[in-house]
């Protein structure tokens, strides 16, 4: 693990937005990564699951916030809890498997039991070794600060400061979680994809809005016939950027072709569509889903990041968290979404494509996964980790396009926007020591030219 220069965190700018060039250490660093952990984390909206995961009181779902381990849990008020998965005792799991059904958590150290809400329902030994001096009251397993759902996504932070879900979340956030949720009634796949790979938590967050390296790392797609050379290096890119960090990066069409894929696909259940491209094309062609989206959120076909790190595919058949592990180790859990209308032979397509595309067997991320190791270790280098990471494609070259619907974008050829705008926000959070000095010092989502 490498030694933290003095100066890394009181240093001015790991990231310098003027001249688009980021500081490797970030990458590396255990102080700066420490600093993640309370700064992001601790203070955002974490992902934790849908609500088709836990329907019923009882069904329980394990998540992370950072390093914390949770419980997302529906009490018998048919409420969603978020228990931070440790006893009050000795700090013992009280919950060992992933996802579930049970009546209460059992510490399997000393035996305390725990009801769906948290509360400490009884400790072994309370009469004759505690000698009733106990209050349970007040041993209960630690909650969330707060809770919350949108469309069935359901959030958690651990600080009670941080504003309502929805204004946090913006309309970029919520037009991610939408892109999904417009699919219509949707459940996700049991069996969570969880694979770790030998890199800082950021690279893998920033790669899903890279569309410059397609062609170069996923050669082997191309030339198999999985993927086609346009698939990989789209020039038709559409970028939307919101308050916080949040940002959607990809390939977008026109309002022309917009027109001719609503006319093409209209009346057709593209939940049965064999094809993946048409799939993905036809579920954002329906009159409802340009309600849903907007108008410039109907014509994109890139990838959302809701800050910090989860990451929802092309055609909202997929989110993918960046859980952190360390400075260099990130676990990947990949959720899959379903249509419950979906014909059998339909949904076995969707879940063979995801297996296939991403996950520990995915053909597309088995080349990241190697890409971003090798990256984060240039970054421990003694003269390596010194020399800036480059992020100036586009910079300065394109504009921000507002909407009068409210929505806006930068529609141009493949560039680094939508990274820039991650590591400034982050910088932005790095430094803020309050949600109340976010609020007051964060960038607004950016205007005219970029």
């Amino acid at each position: 693990m490498p030694v933290s220069a003095p100066d890394v965190i009181a240093r001015e700018s790991w990231f310098d937005v003027d001249t688009g060039q980021l500081d490797r250490r970030i990458f590396s660093d255990q102080q700066i990564y420490q600093e993640e952990l309370k700064k992001i984390f601790a203070r955002a909206w974490n992902f934790m699951c849908h609500e088709s995961q836990i329907p019923d009181p009882g069904s329980f779902f394990l998540n992370r916030i950072g390093e914390d381990h949770v419980i997302v849990v529906r009490d018998r008020k048919n409420q969603v809890q978020v228990l931070l998965n440790s006893c009050a005792h000795r700090g013992n799991t009280v919950c060992r498997a992933e996802q579930g059904k049970t009546r209460s958590f059992f510490c399997s150290y000393h035996g305390w039991n725990y009801d769906l809400d948290g509360k400490l329902l009884a400790i072994p030994g309370e009469k004759d070794f505690y000698r009733n001096d106990v209050d349970k009251e007040a041993l209960g397993l630690t909650k969330a600060a707060q809770v919350s759902s949108y469309k069935g996504f359901v959030f958690a932070t651990l600080d009670a400061a941080a504003p309502p879900l929805e204004e946090y979340l913006g309309w970029v956030g919520r037009l991610g979680i939408d892109s999904i949720a417009a699919r219509g009634e949707i459940e996700v796949v049991d069996g969570i994809q969880k694979n770790r790979v030998r890199c800082n938590w950021k690279l893998a967050v920033d790669n899903l809005f890279d569309w410059y390296h397609p062609k170069v790392t996923h050669g082997s797609a191309i030339r198999t016939g999985v993927m086609s050379e346009a698939d990989m290096y789209p020039m038709n890119q559409m970028v939307m950027l919101g308050e916080y960090g949040h940002a959607i990066g990809g390939p977008g069409v026109s309002e022309e072709k917009q027109a001719q894929l609503e006319e093409k696909f209209h009346g057709k259940n593209q939940s049965d569509s064999a094809d993946r491209r048409d799939y993905h094309n036809a579920w954002k062609t329906s009159h409802k889903a340009r309600e849903i989206l907007g108008p410039v959120g109907v014509r994109s076909r890139g990838h959302p990041n809701i800050f910090p790190n989860l990451w929802i595919t092309l055609g909202g058949t997929q989110a993918c968290l960046r859980i952190p592990c360390g400075p260099l180790e990130t676990e990947l859990w990949w959720f899959t979404f379903a249509e419950k209308s979906m014909s059998p032979a339909a949904r076995r397509d969707l879940i063979q494509a995801a297996t296939h595309f991403f996950g520990p067997a995915g053909l597309l991320e088995q080349d990241d996964g190697e890409n971003w190791s090798h990256s984060t270790r240039a970054s421990i280098g003694t003269v390596t980790g010194n020399r800036p990471v480059q992020l100036t494609m586009g910079q300065g070259h394109d504009e921000v396009k507002l909407d009068p619907s409210g929505q806006s974008s930068i529609e141009t050829v493949v560039n680094e926007h939508a990274q820039r705008w991650t590591y400034r926000s982050w910088q932005e959070w790095m430094k803020a020591d309050s949600w109340e000095a976010l609020i007051e010092n964060h960038s607004p989502a950016p205007s005219g030219v970029i």
